[in-house]
């Protein structure tokens, strides 16, 4: 029921995720993203202890195939579940558990994790992939934009259409980019017409925030 690309720029190390369902407000248990440590997308029939404690366990050290291994140890439930994980380190792991609704799969690419379920076909998951291979864009926000975006247009979720969500973060303890279409008929569209307004009334504002760098 979700589509999603979880992400680690190559040449910044932002983390982020972008992700739609024909849910409302994904983003409120979908998406755990922290700067210098990792994001995870928990999908499917979704568990949030998924990236609660994942995180937690990668700022402990562990890899994000480590992770992955120890929080299904934890569900006995797991096989309803899907996962994408991206380390600081650009390591990636992911998993789409025998009891998902096809379509589901997941991409490995380049630090950078493309999963899906309930979805229109595979065709979703593939060209979210090659898009943000492919793509001109340099900046992480709108790579992952531009990815979500081919998603819908192959069809994305089967049951239609809900909300959508963008997290990215850089250095710092707050996100650069935290919005949110929580229940709207055209989600990615909404979202990227979120972001274009945030592109002048919000972003150059979180420029000028305090940086406390050590803490």
């Amino acid at each position: 029921m979700t589509f999603s690309i979880t992400a680690r720029c190559k040449k910044t190390g932002m983390l982020g995720i972008a992700v739609s369902t024909a849910r409302p407000a994904v983003g409120g248990l979908a998406v755990y993203v922290k700067a210098n440590v990792g994001a995870i997308a928990t999908q499917a029939a979704l568990n949030p202890y998924f990236g609660i404690d994942g995180l937690k366990y990668l700022e402990q050290g562990m890899t994000a195939e480590q992770v992955m291994e120890r929080v299904k140890r934890e569900d006995a439930e797991y096989e309803k579940r899907q996962l994408a994980i991206v380390d600081n380190e650009g390591r990636t792991a992911g998993y789409t558990g025998n009891d998902t609704v096809p379509w589901a799969g997941h991409y490995f690419g380049d630090q950078f994790v493309v999963a899906g379920n309930m979805l229109v076909g595979e065709e979703v998951v593939k060209v979210m992939a090659e898009t943000y291979e492919n793509s001109n864009l340099d900046y992480l926000p709108e790579r992952l934009l531009e990815a979500l975006h081919a998603g819908q247009n192959a069809g994305g979720d089967k049951r239609g259409r809900q909300s959508a969500a963008l997290h990215v973060v850089d250095k710092l303890d707050y996100a650069i980019v935290n919005i949110r279409a929580d229940e709207h008929p055209n989600p990615v569209q909404e979202l990227e017409r979120i972001y274009d307004v945030c592109k002048t009334d919000l972003f150059p504002y979180i420029d000028k925030l305090p940086v406390y760098k050590n803490r």
